[in-house]
Formats: structure tokens, sequence, C-alpha cells
């Protein structure tokens, strides 16, 4: 009967009835991948917030400021400027580009029908792609679910805590489809940017105010060595440009491009860019918040530090449990389960899309009823779920490395390629082929061989996401423009599109 168990309870039958609701409305596989292209400004701007800011938001990006001090907010900062970029360059073009080629549901489709020559092997090789990465950032999620709930349930196993973590976001993606995940994903990112302004709030009055505050950060920095309230120390100009530049990841994740595809209208997304733009800078600023007042609070009250399980990314957790009424906690609790859900289950979705729409539809039954291909679709929910699962098996993985590698590979194979693909109507199919390969390719030697090196020669490590980006760039130009031009078919339905959304807009 303890009220926090009661408080998460309540959450976690609440989403399940909204897949359930969602199940009765979904009715064909459009439905069940992308709405029916039906989402308006505020849960198109909701959504894609939540599908975007997952448990590293709350766990992984405190944490590294609690470690480090403000020289980690430079991810918020790259952050909140590639959020932007993408919400102006990309959001509204993509969803009519996206609809005249062919109405597509997914990412790889929309490049089988934008380049048509190579559309079959470039379908193919972006799914791969999206299966590769996303498999490990759903990883991530089952490891921030399991460390929740292992920090409420005393005693549970990780094992045990990651199964629990995973099973709701399974079944109500599996129940409800692209509707529940955005529908769930509204009530999620209010509960986020709930636990977010009020839990910095609680930690200053904790502290004592801005006195207490700034001697207890001066204390903890003089015996610890570090400047946590410098923007600057302990990084180098190298370090500040890697850590800004997970903003380039924004332009190729499919999660949060597949809620541009999916709005009302090209003018219902200028509504959602103002309401999810606000709700971004504020979610951020309350993360980074957190980990910063964090290092004030257990400077003065060493002795709660234990509350932290000795994992700085448990921080807004254990801040959670000391200052919150035990009814509240639950509450600020089931916000970092929110955010886990909220990215887990449109990554499932979307994995679970690229297999059914684009290689069992594309491939093997071309001709599928609707039904089956929804529930092939649900099938593999599951099947890329246990994938995960088994991956997450190693507890000691930590939850924003697993991030920032796959967030890194979808910016540099799709960024540039997305971008291209609704600004430039030069590109051709081999351009934008090649250029993926070579931005995924890049990523992962990147992240081998040369970053080891860097580090061995006593170099700052740079950000996989940068070289990654550069290479798909420069080979998706180049290659497009050492062939020949696209089909004029191809031209005047670009035309067609871009005229399209400059009237809409």
């Amino acid at each position: 009967m303890n009220p926090m168990y009661i408080t998460f309870g309540i959450y976690l039958v609440a989403v399940l009835l909204i897949g359930l609701a969602a199940y009765f409305s979904t009715r064909n596989f459009d439905d069940y991948i992308l709405g029916g292209r039906s989402l308006g400004p505020f849960v198109t701007a909701m959504s894609a917030g939540a599908s975007d800011m997952s448990g590293w938001l709350l766990m992984g990006l405190p944490g590294a400021v609690y470690l480090s001090g403000l020289s980690k907010s430079w991810i918020a900062i790259g952050l909140i400027i590639g959020a932007y970029l993408n919400w102006r360059l990309v959001a509204g073009r993509l969803r009519v580009h996206t609809e005249y080629n062919n109405n597509a549901l997914t990412l790889p489709e929309y490049f089988y029908h934008r380049f048509g020559a190579q559309g079959k092997t470039m379908k193919v090789v972006s799914a791969a792609i999206i299966l590769f990465f996303f498999t490990i950032y759903c990883t991530s999620g089952i490891v921030a679910g399991a460390r929740l709930f292992q920090s409420l349930f005393e005693g549970m196993s990780y094992n045990t805590a990651m199964w629990l973590g995973a099973g709701a976001t399974i079944a109500y993606t599996f129940i409800g489809g692209f509707l529940a995940v955005s529908w769930t994903d509204t009530v999620q990112a209010t509960l986020m940017i709930f636990a977010l302004i009020l839990t910095p709030v609680m930690v200053y009055l904790g502290v004592g105010g801005a006195d207490e505050m700034r001697a207890a950060i001066q204390a903890a920095a003089a015996s610890s060595g570090k400047e946590y309230d410098s923007l600057l120390h302990g990084t180098t100009l190298l370090g500040i440009i890697s850590t800004a530049a997970w903003g380039l990841g924004y332009f190729g994740q499919p999660h949060i491009l597949a809620r541009f595809m999916a709005a009302e209208s090209v003018k219902s997304l200028v509504s959602a860019r103002r309401i999810g733009m606000t709700w971004m800078i504020l979610c951020l600023g309350g993360a980074v918040a957190v980990g910063y007042f964090g290092i004030a609070y257990f400077g003065a009250h060493p002795e709660q530090t234990a509350a932290m399980q000795g994992d700085h990314e448990r921080v807004f957790i254990a801040l959670s449990t000391l200052l919150f009424n035990p009814w509240i906690a639950g509450v600020i609790l089931s916000a970092i389960l929110a955010a886990v859900m909220s990215t887990l289950s449109c990554q499932l979705l979307v994995c679970s899309s690229a297999i059914a729409e684009d290689f069992y539809k594309g491939f093997l039954r071309p001709n599928a009823p609707q039904q089956e291909l929804v529930w092939i679709g649900r099938i593999m929910v599951l099947a890329v779920a246990v994938i995960a699962i088994l991956i997450a098996a190693d507890p000691e993985s930590k939850v924003l490395q697993l991030v920032e590698f796959a967030w890194a590979g979808f910016g540099a194979a799709f960024g540039p390629v997305v971008i291209l693909s609704v600004l430039w109507k030069r590109i051709t199919a081999n351009g934008a082929l090649w250029g993926m390969i070579a931005g995924a390719v890049a990523t992962v030697l990147w992240v081998q061989y040369a970053n080891p090196a860097l580090a061995a020669a006593g170099f700052g490590t740079l950000y996989e996401i940068i070289p990654g980006f550069i290479a798909c760039t420069l080979v998706a130009v180049a290659v497009s423009l050492a062939g020949r031009e696209p089909a004029e078919a191809i031209r005047q339905r670009f035309e067609q599109a871009d005229a399209d959304y400059r009237a809409a807009r």
C-alpha cells in the first residue's frame, strides 16, 4: 500500500487503457503505422518531443551534468538549435513530399518513391540501417526502465526489472500502434515537463536558497577540483563541437520524422513547432538544473548520496524519492518511465513498420491484405523488443552511451539525405544510396578505430556524428553531380511538391 507504488500503478494502467482505445480506432495498416495522417498540432508537438526525449533526458543528461557540471549542457544547446532547424527546414516539406511520393508511410518507402531508380536497393539498405541502430536505441530505453524499477522496488534483480520495465511499453504498442503511441506520448510529455519544472524548484528549496546553493557548489568544486559552474571547464573546442553536434542528429531520426509525416497539414506544423520548441526548452533546462542543483544538494547532504546507489545517472530518481511526498514522488518517477516508454514505443513501431512495410510487403507479399500487415507489424514489435532485451541484459550498460551511438548513426546516415531530398531536386538515387552507406559506415568505423586512436595519442575524441554527417553529405553531392540528372518525372514531382509546400505555408 505504498503511495508511490499506487501512483505508479495507476499510470501504468492508464497507458494500457489508452492502448486499448487506440486498438478500436485502428482500422488498417495506415492507421497502425502513421495514424491516418490525422494528428493535430498539439499532439504532433508533444508526441515529437516525447518520442525524442527518452530516458536519457531524466537520467543520462542530469547524471552527466551532476558529474561534470554545466560544460555538459552543450548537449542541450546543440539539441535546441538542431530541433528548431529540423522543424523549420524539414517538417513541412517532408509532410508534403511523402504525400506526393505515393503517400509514403515510412522513411524507406519515401526514399523508394522519391528516387525511383535503385529504389529497391535503397529501401533495403535504409530499412537495415533502421533495424541495426534502433535495436541499440531500444536497448537504452530498456536499460533506463530497468534502473527505474530497481530503484523503486528494493531487492528486485536487474533482469526482473528489465522485463517489467519493457512489458507495459511492448503491450500498448503491440495493441494500439501509432495512435496508441501518439496519444500516450501526449500524456507522457505532460508528465515529463511537470517533473522537470517541479523537481529543480524542490531541490532549490531543499538546499535553502541561492546563497546556500552557491556555497554548496563552491565547496563541492573545491573538494573535487572541478569548476561546475563553467560552460568551458574540463572541455576543449573539439569537445564543445562534439557535444553541440548532437543537434545534427535530428534531421535523420525516423521516429521524429514520422511525426511530421503524420501531421494533418503543413499549417498545423507551424503551431506544432511553437508548442514543441517551448516544451523542449523547458524540459532540457529542467534536466540541466536537476543535475546542477543536485551537486549542491548532495554536497550539503553527503550522508544521502547512498540514495544514488553509486550511479550518477540515478541523481533524478534519488532527489525525487528524498524530497517529495510519496504520492507526488510516484507521479515524478512515472515521468521517467514516461520518457522511456514514449521513445521505446515509437522505436519499436518504426522497426516493425520497416519489416512489415519495407521487407514483408515490399518483397514477400506485395498484395498482402491490411489486417495481415497489421498483425505482421504487431509480431515484429515483439521480435525487435526481445532482441533489444537480450542486448540490454548487461546491467553495466550506460544509457547515454547507447543513445549517442544510435543517435549518431541515424543522423549521419539519413540526415543529409533527408535534407537534400526536400531541398535539392538534383540529388540522384545513386547519390542518396552511397551517401547513406558512407554515413553509416563512417559512424561505425569512427567509433571502432578513429576515436580509440585519437584517445591513445592524447587528443580529445570527436563525436562520430560529425565525420559521418560530412561523409554522407560529400558522397551524396559528389555522386549526384557525377551522374545523370534524375528522370524528368522525378524532377516534376519534386517541383509540384515544393510548389504545394510554399502555397500551403
